[in-house]
């Protein structure tokens, strides 16, 4: 019975979770920037990034990283935010993965550099955001998936990416 509640517990997190709207705090500019792209038409991938994560540096892999998804998907709005990075530049590891040239790509920085726990930003438009690597896909401003912990399989976000695209019958 235990095992029963816990798995209708998650399926209704789940539920929750998915094609759900994010709360934007009207105070935040960056967070409205990134509402206000999610909100187009088009597929947007959100990816929250740090430059001293081995898990983010892992996806920049030129051949099969980043840099090729996004080459791969032209009409797909990527938007890079790099939290949690204790004021280091982001520049020269984005352009060691080919990254920053891509007229689908924008890159920001968040304004709190910290990772100390009690510091560091933990949420943004509303969502979780507990670990670098983290990435969303929106269509129309709702959240499609989420990706909360760790690197990116390319193949599975390229499926997700193609299912976000096609209309949704509820």
């Amino acid at each position: 019975m235990k095992r029963l509640a816990r798995l209708l517990l998650l399926l209704g997190t789940a539920a929750l979770l998915r094609a759900t709207e994010p709360a934007v705090p009207a105070a935040d500019p960056l967070e409205l920037q990134v509402a206000e792209l999610a909100a187009g038409p088009q597929v947007t991938v959100v990816h929250f990034w740090a430059p001293w994560c081995p898990n983010c540096r892992a996806e920049f892999d030129p051949a099969t990283g980043w840099a090729k998804f996004i080459a791969a998907n032209p009409g797909v709005k990527v938007v890079f935010i790099n939290i949690w990075h204790k004021g280091e530049d982001p520049a020269p590891r984005l352009a060691a993965a080919g990254l920053g040239a891509q007229p689908n790509l924008l890159l920001l920085t968040h304004p709190n550099p910290s990772r100390r726990a009690a510091d560091r930003l933990n949420k943004f438009m509303g969502l979780p955001v507990t670990w670098v690597p983290t990435t969303w896909v929106f269509r129309e401003g709702r959240l499609r998936v989420a990706f909360n912990y760790g690197e990116i399989r390319f193949p599975v976000l390229q499926q997700l990416v193609d299912d976000a695209r096609r209309e949704w019958e509820h």
